[in-house]
């Protein structure tokens, strides 16, 4: 090269020799250098000190051209040229990376701290279901007969996909996961007997009854949006939103195993046909990790467990690699919104110190380790189980878990601590976590009891009209309100009792029921409850400000009156789902779907204009649980995520008895 050239002249200009013919050396060094000072135009005459002070000048030149390339900002795609994709991949816990560095300089450009930027990022969040906006303001959780034997045929057709799936591209073992080895070390059927169907006529009416809410809700979906996130009933068009990074059909992805177990296949193939064809997975757009991952990874996962269609496993898989980059921190906990097509990751702008959220980087655990199980990649595995020694390992005030960490310093930000948003989810897959391991994970199961004791200890409370209620805590401060989004501990307590002896197991199913009973208390007049109630000045489960009198078709009160109609079949659980039900039909559906309402304490209601992908995925599938046989997704085979997706428990005895066993018939 030209560089080389020139350097071997100042160390040896007679090896020029070798390079070119001797007659030119000479004419043509002497232009080189003859406007340089103290050099003869004839020939080397250069001293040592200045052979010195042209290396250091050039050795500095290339070392600014080479720092210029490798580390600013904006050279992300000129480093990948030099880079192979082994040396970019994220780096491991507490080692750092100058990748680190660069975005923690980016952040202030990245997350747009103009107000502008600041008031776009307030309204992303404000459609994301968990966390909310702000933990001071609003916490949005932007939330048969006769054709049965037709049914089930089209369910097994649609059931005897391909077994075998190819190993990750992420240096997977040679093991491949078989559906048929896990499907036999299921207790019951996932669908049941009959498809869940109750020999009670008016339970199996009223469960027809959310099944035709489903196919309204979906027929007008894809009427007026198809393609697009979700539909806004009132204007008859889609909504796109900015919280999937690029991701389109999100109510698509959600609804895949509500529609089949509720055996609309009609429906559940033309959504299978969208994702074949449709759903495009490299977009280069700004996406919350969470809801990501709850949403397309956790739908994907289930619809691939229910139906065995290879399609859903190796999208879930590839989506899953996409978020890996979260992860790449000097704590690896991973930050709250990535970009899918770079990698590139950063913090909420809202969120305090550029923190990570608990109830996002602690809501991946139960998809991630399926991950690894369908694709014999361990990395999976490995980062949310490091999340977890992370956590075990920091101090807790009180035994409890703020909803801000740092993860740079892997410290906690704020003293804030909250089982609505901020926070749910985090305590909810600790309990699931152990339930999915076929109650190995013990870990989780001693973290779970550990933080459930402090917070018996800490928050929950008794109001003076005898509603047992979550109160939030502030670095020591009680505040006496309470979420929709913490309505679902309810279930959470509830099958966390099943374990331990035989008097905790009832305390816990005491407590399970009387905050159930709370939370139906704070449905009101309307049947339908605001988005946040409190209990001090007077107040019993009622929402004092107008602010969190909403409702958007949230689901976390009937997932509980769910679990506990399984837990005791106390019949009141049911009586309460069908006035929910009623409500919705009274005051949520419009001509072209469901919408939320801005106030549920009026009967002249306001309508949001959003009919939300969780309403398909959730509420509806809930209800139709409710009416439904305990066999249908039995909780003895089923976790459910977050996002109701249902997650099969991992037998990991059964299957390699399965292995062994087979081997033994193949010898």
């Amino acid at each position: 090269s030209p560089v080389l050239f020139m350097l071997l002249i100042f160390l040896d200009p007679a090896s020029c020799s070798v390079l070119m013919p001797a007659g030119n050396v000479s004419r043509k060094l002497s232009m080189v250098f003859r406007k340089l000072p103290g050099v003869s135009a004839s020939g080397m005459g250069l001293r040592l000190s200045q052979k010195f002070m042209f290396l250091l000048f050039l050795s500095g030149l290339v070392t600014l051209c080479f720092g210029a390339l490798f580390f600013l900002p904006d050279s992300v795609r000129l480093k990948r040229i030099f880079l192979s994709k082994t040396e970019i991949q994220p780096v491991t816990v507490g080692s750092g990376s100058e990748n680190d560095v660069r975005e923690h300089l980016k952040r202030p450009k990245d997350q747009g701290m103009t107000s502008a930027k600041v008031e776009a990022g307030i309204k992303l969040k404000s459609q994301s279901r968990k966390p909310p906006v702000s933990y001071e303001a609003t916490e949005v959780r932007l939330a048969g007969g006769k054709a049965q034997e037709d049914l089930n045929l089209s369910r097994s057709k649609t059931e005897s996909a391909s077994e075998k799936v190819t190993s990750s591209n992420h240096g997977a073992n040679s093991d491949t996961f078989s559906y048929k080895k896990f499907r036999r070390c299921l207790f019951k059927p996932p669908l049941g007997r009959d498809s869940g169907r109750p020999a009670d006529p008016q339970t199996n009416e009223r469960r027809e009854k959310v099944k035709e809410m489903m196919k309204f809700a979906w027929d007008n979906y894809k009427r007026y949006a198809w393609g697009k996130n979700e539909l806004r009933p009132l204007t008859r068009n889609g909504h796109i939103g900015n919280m999937f990074g690029g991701l389109r059909g999100a109510s698509v992805v959600d609804s895949l195993d509500t529609l089949y177990i509720m055996g609309l296949m009609d429906e559940y193939n033309d959504a299978k046909e969208w994702v074949k064809t449709s759903l495009d997975l490299n977009s280069n757009g700004e996406a919350s990790l969470f809801e990501v991952n709850i949403r397309y990874v956790g739908g994907l996962l289930s619809a691939y467990y229910l139906t065995g269609e290879e399609l859903f496993k190796n999208k879930a898989v590839e989506l899953g690699e996409k978020l890996l980059p979260a992860f790449n921190t000097p704590t690896g906990i991973p930050r709250g919104v990535i970009n899918l097509g770079s990698g590139t990751s950063w913090s909420w702008g809202w969120a305090s110190a550029g923190s990570s959220i608990l109830a996002e980087f602690g809501t991946l655990h139960l998809e991630f380790v399926h991950l690894t199980e369908l694709s014999s990649n361990p990395v999976y595995t490995e980062k949310v189980m490091n999340i977890r020694k992370l956590l075990n390992k920091i101090e807790k005030p009180h035994g409890l878990y703020p909803n801000f960490l740092s993860p740079v310093s892997g410290n906690w930000v704020q003293h804030h601590v909250s089982i609505g948003g901020l926070g749910d989810s985090f305590y909810e897959y600790l309990i699931k976590s152990y339930l999915m391991s076929d109650k190995t994970d013990d870990d989780a199961k001693k973290m779970y009891y550990t933080a459930l004791e402090a917070i018996e200890a800490n928050l929950v409370q008794k109001s003076p009209g005898g509603l047992t209620y979550m109160a939030e805590w502030r670095g020591g401060i009680l505040d006496h309100k309470m979420g929709h989004l913490a309505c679902f501990s309810g279930g959470m307590i509830g099958i966390g009792a099943d374990d331990g002896a035989a008097e905790k197991r009832q305390h816990y199913l005491d407590l399970a029921a009387e905050i159930t009973h709370t939370c139906h208390e704070s449905y009101t007049p309307t049947k339908l409850g605001p988005e946040a109630f409190r209990f001090d000045s007077g107040a019993e489960a009622t929402a004092t400000r107008l602010s969190d009198r909403y409702y958007i078709l949230r689901p976390e009160v009937i997932e509980s009156y769910m679990y506990m109609w399984r837990l005791t079949h106390d019949p009141k659980y049911r009586e309460w789902g069908w006035e929910a039900v009623e409500a919705l039909e009274q005051h949520c559906r419009v001509e072209s779907g469901f919408s939320g309402i801005r106030d549920v304490y009026t009967t002249s209601v306001s309508h949001d204009n959003m009919q939300q992908s969780f309403f398909l995925s959730e509420t509806l599938k809930y209800l139709y649980l409710l009416f439904s046989d305990d066999d249908l997704l039995s909780l003895e085979d089923w976790v459910f995520n977050t996002e109701a997706h249902p997650l099969p428990i991992i037998r990991n005895s059964c299957l390699q008895d399965d292995a062994t066993q087979e081997k033994t018939v193949s010898e």
